[in-house]
């Protein structure tokens, strides 16, 4: 489970009010929300004692969303209890302390990465595997039921090596077994399930051409337990052509699309009209052509997918029962059926309200607007005074401010593209939890909005758990106070298709990668794994540019221009030639500026061919 960590830095972009030109503070607004008792009792409380991380923990709804993984401790900071609830106190991995590890100099003991940073928590995917299992299996022996459940993780949703290495080794036990959907993912899923369980299942979904299902064919011919599934009615001549040629007897499931629909998120994508599966007319067209082919026996798995944020468990219910007659009806046609997989699942409470993801909050807001626009057209056309309009004026203040958006926010700007690392956001909506990771044992003031590095009007998050269109954060300090000037702030609970989506928006690329292992050390943790993000360089030659071509094309127009002849030792020319080069080998993001030594000045130059010589005193850090 990946938590993204990203840095408000004041020494390099402080935040401000939206207006220019009022640089004045705002006063604290209170932080209500409908249906969070405890939310207001901890703002009341605070009134009248000292601050504590409870009270930050409450208008945080932490526990709500984070448990039984992530809490604040006694210092104020956020903590990952790696093992959930299985967690002692002394295992618990204080996340402040890994950003200071991975971001502190080299000099000081760090290992000198810059921010945004993306920390992987193994320990923390190895327990929910382990969880989802035991949930199952209780539910089997509870129901007396006769077979046995085991998981298959879409690897679409983090195609990462490591990610996917860690879900097979941590799922072996338990047969876990890995879905794809395209040819490279096929490739990984088969490179990956070679040290996993040979019953873990390699369930191959999506569009398929000839070469997708020689090598799915090829996979069940290396002992890999692969299902080819179905998805258009037309594959089925491709996998019984080629199972021929190949001389492999396949194991065929078929994607039913079911009538069952459901109206929450992605739920156009559900019933009749959903892009994938086989209606019951061509699923029967499809046996009879297995049948005729001497191949009905071959069909083994029943795939149904209903839609991702399911809203409610009777909906999944009823497309499980329309499924379970589908199944049925295939056996009594003669196909061998032993698996039904039943894909998407229910909604994830990203701001633990247990409620829908429109909170009542916005949905108020929407209302009282929509009364002033029409109050306004009203009072344009004459048919309201002036006396009325200024007490629906009134009244939507009011409604502003009892929930808490009356005062401005103060614009945060955080180290990174919102495109590149919160994809979800900029184009569903999806709204997730982002926290500071420390200072929690002080209250937070301001109320804020985060703007990202890009230079596009809607790089922002505007939008928070229990629906309200700020956060409450904390003044920032001075470089001598806090963290050293610096305000961290953690996004949670985005480890799947985030990092898969995100793509090189403005050329940011991706963020630096740590793997974070429980450890009995004194610090509870020991970074198991670094993996640095795209320099400049990495990123221009993603879009087919040449940075050593470009580098030397600089370099001439120095010469061309006669840069040395200002100086007379050379040492100007030297310090422009060698900066050019520190820039393709820097990464995209801002950092501070700090010295660098003399070894790191040589080898990104020599990356690009300057001389020893061409060198410079100071870079970003």
């Amino acid at each position: 489970m990946p938590v993204m960590a990203c840095c408000v830095d004041s020494a390099v972009a402080p935040p401000g009010h939206a207006d220019a030109g009022d640089t004045s503070i705002p006063s604290p607004v209170p932080f209500l929300s409908f249906n969070a008792a405890a939310v207001t009792a901890a703002v009341a409380n605070s009134e009248s004692s000292h601050w504590s991380p409870a009270h930050s923990s409450a208008i945080y709804r932490i526990e709500e969303w984070g448990a039984p993984y992530f809490s604040v401790n006694s210092s104020g900071n956020v903590v990952v209890r790696p093992y959930g609830t299985g967690s002692l106190a002394h295992q618990e991995i204080d996340l402040l302390k890994i950003v200071k590890k991975v971001s502190d100099p080299k000099s000081a003991g760090g290992l000198g990465l810059r921010l945004p940073l993306i920390v992987r928590l193994p320990d923390v995917l190895k327990n929910r595997v382990e969880s989802l299992h035991s949930a199952f299996e209780s539910a089997i022996q509870a129901q007396c039921y006769e077979s046995h459940y085991q998981g298959v993780y879409p690897v679409k949703c983090n195609q990462d090596r490591l990610v996917a290495e860690d879900i097979v080794k941590f799922g072996a036990p338990f047969r876990f077994g890995l879905e794809a959907g395209s040819k490279p993912e096929l490739l990984l899923a088969m490179s990956c399930l070679c040290k996993g369980n040979p019953e873990a299942l390699l369930v191959c979904n999506g569009f398929k051409d000839a070469e997708y299902v020689s090598l799915a064919l090829i996979a069940k011919k290396l002992a890999l337990n692969t299902v080819i599934v179905l998805e258009q009615e037309e594959e089925v001549n491709l996998v019984i052509d080629l199972s021929n040629k190949l001389s492999v007897r396949p194991v065929i499931g078929v994607r039913a699309k079911l009538r069952t629909k459901h109206s929450g998120h992605f739920g156009s994508t559900s019933g009749e009209k959903g892009k994938f599966g086989l209606t019951t007319t061509q699923i029967l067209r499809l046996v009879k052509k297995l049948q005729d082919s001497g191949m009905l026996d071959c069909l083994q798995l029943l795939h149904f997918h209903i839609g991702s944020q399911i809203p409610s468990t009777a909906l999944l219910q009823d497309g499980v029962v329309e499924a379970t007659q589908i199944y049925s009806e295939l056996v009594r046609l003669g196909a061998c059926m032993k698996v039904i997989d039943i894909g998407g699942g229910l909604g994830i409470d990203y701001d633990g309200s247990k409620s829908a993801m429109r909170h009542e909050n916005e949905t108020c807001l929407l209302y009282a607007d929509q009364l002033k626009q029409r109050c306004v057209e009203q009072f344009i056309e004459g048919s309201l005074r002036i006396e009325q309009l200024a007490d629906v004026d009134g009244l939507f203040d009011l409604v502003s401010k009892v929930i808490g958006a009356a005062e401005p926010a103060r614009i945060y700007n955080v180290n990174l593209s919102i495109f590149t690392s919160i994809p979800d956001f900029w184009s569903i909506g999806q709204v997730f939890p982002i926290v500071p990771i420390h200072r929690l044992d002080e209250k937070p003031e301001v109320r804020g909005v985060l703007s990202d590095l890009t230079c596009d009007s809607d790089g922002k998050i505007d939008k928070f758990i229990g629906g309200e269109t700020s956060l409450l954060l904390h003044e920032l300090e001075g470089n001598d106070g806090g963290a050293n000037g610096r305000y961290y702030l953690g996004m949670f609970l985005g480890g799947a298709y985030q990092e898969a989506l995100g793509g090189v928006h403005n050329l940011f690329g991706g963020p630096n990668v740590v793997s974070v292992l429980q450890s009995d050390g004194p610090q509870s943790f020991a970074v198991t794994r670094v993996m640095p993000g795209p320099s400049c360089a990495d990123v221009l030659r993603m879009m087919q540019h040449e940075p050593e071509l470009m580098f030397e094309t600089l370099k001439h127009r120095a010469e061309e221009f006669h840069v040395e002849d200002h100086d007379n030792d050379g040492t100007k020319y030297a310090t422009l030639i060698s900066s050019l080069a520190r820039s393709f080998h820097n990464m995209p993001y801002l950092k501070a500026l700090s010295p660098c030594s003399y070894e790191e000045v040589h080898n990104a130059a020599a990356e690009f061919g300057a001389s020893e010589d061409e060198q410079w005193s100071y870079c970003y850090a």
